[in-house]
């Protein structure tokens, strides 16, 4: 019943993106000749047929046996299509909504004695209505044209730099220097190049640590599989650790039998051990300088949200590090930093954590950042405090569903404690 209710509400929301884009069309080309707006609209509804066609036909589709770049090019135009649709509704709602209040405040105003008013002079040109057409059809071909340049920036990597200021570090981990990434999704990639070359720019910075928070596959361990030579190189004097995700597991395909789907499992454990990654599952270590120690902790995916797994067993894994003065976990999810670390941890100094891709959407300036995936989660990139606690949410390495990145890049995320 729940699934159905999902459905209906899914052909509703269509129903509504396709109305409004419609109108805007139709509005925006109301002073062009007959012949133009012809050629317009056959574009615009065999346009729309190709989009939703593949949409629901995509699973079918052997995508991997495709041309890389004609497979980019079409699910970014499928993305993007869609995406500047639901732009273009928007301002159409907007425009509807105003004219709804303009509508209730005349029938209230008769109501009351007016006051006769000097005829206003209405001047030429093209109506209010006119004109909002015309600007969501820009916006929304500003935003499609954006969907179609995002893959140039999918191996577009950046370093974000934060220094943590901790109360009870020991001296000897003053200037430690910690590499986080996060969300590889190796079955996305498509540029062996390209990938080691965020490699090498981890390899620049000299981390003491390096920490992976998740995601290594999209689904199945063979993924990695061609990018283990690569990432095989990443080192660090204390070592390389790493966790698991929710796409870890294997749970958005269908396997032969749960064996099958438990040897993934086990298949990529052994892959994380081959190149040189101490996957935690539940567990901690304790991290020494000098006689002083410091502790690590990393959990299986945990997540507050029913959709997304709760492998992590984060008691288990704290227990026996209550007496360590420093405390650094790894879990994939932010949402757990809400839902139980804050309240149940509160002596975990930084968590790291990952799975939010920031979208790969969106706007991240010095002074501002948005993304439509802020409405989701509340830490979803860079680093947060609460008190005495940081939650650092590294937007991913990798890249998942569209083939690219617009206004969210991938992120290596450069930690110094201090």
């Amino acid at each position: 019943m729940r699934s159905q209710y999902g459905i209906l509400l899914s052909l509703a929301i269509f129903a509504v993106l396709e109305y409004y884009s419609f109108v805007a069309v139709n509005v925006s080309m109301r002073h062009y000749n007959s012949l133009f707006r012809t050629i317009v609209f056959v574009l615009y509804i065999l346009a729309t047929l190709a989009v939703w066609i593949s949409l629901f036909t995509f699973r079918s589709w052997s995508l991997s046996d495709w041309n890389p770049s004609f497979r980019i090019l079409l699910i970014s135009f499928v993305l993007g299509f869609i995406a500047s649709k639901v732009l273009v509704a928007a301002f159409m709602l907007i425009d509807d909504l105003r004219r709804l209040v303009t509508w209730a405040i005349q029938r209230l105003s008769g109501f009351f004695p007016q006051t006769p008013k000097e005829p206003v002079e209405i001047p030429q040109g093209i109506s209010r209505s006119t004109f909002i057409a015309r600007m969501a059809i820009l916006a929304g071909g500003l935003l499609f044209s954006g969907f179609l340049y995002g893959p140039k920036n999918r191996y577009r990597y950046i370093i974000k730099r934060y220094k943590i200021p901790l109360a009870k570090l020991p001296p000897a981990f003053k200037g430690l220097k910690i590499v986080q990434i996060s969300d590889i999704h190796s079955g996305s990639f498509d540029n062996p190049e390209a990938v080691a070359h965020g490699v090498d720019m981890i390899l620049r910075e000299k981390p003491d640590l390096i920490l992976f928070t998740g995601d290594l596959v999209n689904n199945k361990a063979s993924e990695i599989e061609p990018y283990m030579s690569i990432f095989s190189k990443l080192h660090a004097p204390m070592g390389i650790y790493s966790t698991l995700g929710n796409h870890d597991y294997g749970d958005y395909v269908e396997w032969p039998s749960p064996a099958a789907k438990a040897e993934n499992l086990e298949t990529l454990k052994r892959h994380h051990a081959e190149m040189g990654w101490k996957l935690m599952m539940n567990e901690h270590v304790l991290l020494e300088r000098e006689g002083q120690q410091i502790a690590l902790i990393g959990v299986e995916n945990w997540s507050n949200m029913a959709r997304f797994p709760k492998h992590g067993d984060l008691a288990k894994a704290y227990k026996g590090t209550e007496h360590i003065p420093v405390k650094i976990l790894m879990s994939h999810d932010p949402t757990h930093w809400d839902a139980q670390i804050r309240p149940l941890f509160g002596d975990i100094d930084i968590t790291l954590a990952g799975h939010t891709h920031g979208m790969q959407f969106g706007l991240r300036l010095p002074w501002m950042k948005w993304s439509p995936v802020q409405y989701v989660y509340k830490q979803w990139a860079g680093l947060y405090q609460e008190g005495s606690q940081y939650i650092n949410v590294n937007v991913g390495y990798g890249f998942l569903g569209y083939p690219g990145r617009l206004g969210i890049l991938p992120e290596l995320t450069v930690i110094e404690l201090v």
